[in-house]
């Protein structure tokens, strides 16, 4: 009941505080440099975020269901959303709030973005835009095989980062389920290798890529590493939220002849994920295969170093080439992994 309280109030003062930043802005228009005051802003959003605790403690304590927040909406318990009337969007406070804060950030996202028709439809931009196009549909076959010797290059690169990603994620997952890892120091351990893990996740493959090729050198090596080490945090989340749903009757009966953590979760748990593991993995390897492609912009091998190449020397005919072949192969990964997670269903 505590996370619930916490998590609701938690939601909603970050939205109202987050539209009371954001009406701050458009009403005081703050120059670049006291946008950059870090300590004064904080303050401000923290005080904004008590403000809108203290709203929604306030609002979802009053008897009328059409005064509840988004909040109380997303994170109340299942045997309150089982008995709740339901109401019409427009005639509840949740549904205004989610509409306002859509609105609000679409709108800034837009300011943000600097979106503009103008320039999209700029007549220069535009003449640039089609010369380069003609070029990438007029590829040169001349490069032809060596397009093909560095795509298989890239599809090993990201089958053995999948392969040797596998393991390390397959038995992290059990420490970051949430429905195995009970107690204070399992919770720990739970929440420890989840911050690490969506830390890890954060940074991207090519950043890891840029990494290695620092630590081991430009090559295929390095772009492998960086996909093993975003594989791993990829995989372990995935896994473990397959584990989080499982169902609790194998768990119990299992449990009920005296089994041990181990034997539980080997003979209750991993006999209804691994399908699902199977498939996931799959399309891990498929991913893997599209992102070995960008990886290579850095350093990483595979046919994404050639793609640069001739890219930075804007040899357009040749590039079209290079990104058919990716095109393809990607198009061919995609059917055969798609089939694949098909017939494991």
């Amino acid at each position: 009941m505590k996370a619930y309280l916490f998590r609701r109030t938690f939601f909603d003062s970050f939205i109202f505080a987050y539209l009371v930043m954001v009406l701050l802005v458009v009403v005081a228009s703050p120059s670049p440099e006291e946008m950059l005051l870090l300590e004064r802003n904080s303050i401000l959003f923290t005080v904004a975020m008590f403000i809108g605790a203290v709203i929604s403690s306030g609002l979802n304590k009053a008897s009328n269901e059409k005064l509840h927040t988004l909040g109380e909406s997303l994170f109340q318990p299942q045997y309150k959303k089982a008995t709740k009337n339901e109401v019409s969007w427009y005639k509840t406070m949740a549904g205004w709030q989610l509409t306002v804060f859509l609105c609000v950030t679409f709108v800034v996202g837009i300011r943000v973005t600097k979106f503009s028709l103008l320039e999209l439809l700029n007549e220069d931009g535009f003449a640039g835009a089609v010369r380069l196009f003609k070029g990438l549909f007029s590829p040169n076959f001349e490069i032809l095989p060596k397009a093909v010797l560095n795509i298989i290059e890239t599809i090993f690169m990201a089958f053995i980062a999948t392969i040797l990603a596998i393991p390390f994620a397959f038995v992290l997952s059990f420490f970051c389920a949430r429905n195995i890892m009970k107690g204070p120091v399992a919770y720990a351990i739970y929440m420890s290798l989840r911050t690490l893990l969506n830390f890890t996740r954060a940074i991207e493959a090519i950043i890891w890529a840029i990494i290695f090729s620092v630590w081991v050198g430009i090559g295929p090596f390095a772009g492998m590493l960086a996909l093993m080490i975003h594989s791993i945090a990829s995989l372990a989340k995935q896994y473990s939220e397959m584990v989080e749903t499982v169902s609790d009757g194998p768990i119990e009966g299992i449990q009920s002849t005296g089994a041990t953590k181990l034997q539980t979760v080997w003979f209750a748990i991993v006999p209804q994920v691994i399908l699902p593991y199977i498939s996931f993995t799959v399309y891990r390897w498929d991913i893997n295969v599209r992102m070995a492609t960008i990886i290579g912009l850095v350093g990483g091998g595979g046919i994404g170093t050639m793609l640069i190449q001739y890219q930075g020397q804007a040899m357009w005919p040749e590039v079209g080439c290079i990104i058919l072949v990716i095109a393809i192969v990607v198009w061919a990964m995609d059917q055969a992994s798609a089939v694949i997670r098909e017939a494991l269903k």
